[in-house]
């Protein structure tokens, strides 16, 4: 049940001599008490103020990697991993670590908008409140600002912070309230999970820009299903194949010359 391949994975140099911030080695993950084996053998680098996408078909893995990577599994019943994950050198699952403060240092963005049923200036103070990060209401309105700025969103809302709901947004922009409601906490890595998947292309673009202007102050890991969007905003490209990672490196190399047929196959529209 518990069988696995050993999968190589040519990875590149760390990125301008950066040590990774993320590592993971030979990740294995079942579902239902070992009834499904979901990823085998899943080993990459993720580097600070990176982009890196997750593509592959439907069902290949992307969205289960993601959630290792904050710990987002622990919750589900009957989830089983093996192999090991490090933070800044540190296991994630040492007895050690806190998982609430793991999962502290990310910012989660769903594929649907899903703003809380609360002003525009509550979505994005809320985080900020309940983790104790800023000092007094004078602090808490300039982080509020500053994550609206760096979403992209201020000049749209800043005259309906307190008497507008999140939800009476339009789709592309309670997306943006979401990324910045995800930066409220101050994250180091930012996990996107079909990020544009359910709104328009103007909003799209908006949200790729976006990815692209955070990416000096945070490691940015995005789930797509669009080629395009991974070619447009990713340095690097990591692909997914029926539970395994069959490749991954710098996003023009794996676009024009991957080394697995499936990749090819997949990048040419051929399945997937």
């Amino acid at each position: 049940m518990f069988d696995t391949q050993h999968n190589e994975i040519q990875q590149p140099l760390a990125r301008s001599n950066q040590p990774p911030l993320m590592t993971l080695q030979n990740v294995n993950l079942w579902y239902g008490d070992g009834e499904k084996h979901a990823l085998i053998d899943v080993s990459f680098d993720l580097f600070p103020n990176e982009i890196l996408a997750f593509i592959g078909p439907s069902g290949c893995g992307k969205s289960t990697a993601l959630k290792c990577l904050n710990r987002m599994h622990d919750s589900t019943r009957g989830v089983v991993i093996d192999g090991r994950i490090e933070m800044s050198g540190q296991d994630i699952h040492d007895p050690g670590i806190d998982p609430p403060m793991h999962r502290r240092r990310f910012g989660w963005v769903a594929q649907k908008p899903n703003p809380f049923p609360e002003s525009i200036w509550k979505n994005v103070a809320y985080g900020a409140q309940i983790h104790g990060l800023m000092r007094n209401k004078a602090d808490l309105e300039v982080h509020v600002e500053d994550c609206l700025r760096r979403a992209h969103l201020w000049d749209e809302v800043k005259d309906h912070l307190h008497d507008m709901d999140g939800a009476d947004l339009s789709g592309g922009q309670q997306q943006r309230l979401c990324i910045a409601r995800a930066l409220s906490t101050q994250p180091e890595v930012l996990l996107m999970d079909e990020p544009t998947g359910s709104i328009d292309p103007i909003a799209t673009a908006k949200v790729e820009e976006l990815m692209v202007d955070l990416k000096p102050d945070h490691a940015i890991v995005v789930v797509t299903h669009s080629m395009m969007e991974a070619r447009r905003v990713a340095d690097r490209v990591a692909y997914f194949h029926l539970g395994r990672l069959l490749e991954v490196g710098p996003t023009e190399q794996i676009f024009t010359a991957a080394r697995s047929d499936e990749a090819r196959r997949f990048i040419e529209g051929k399945f997937g």
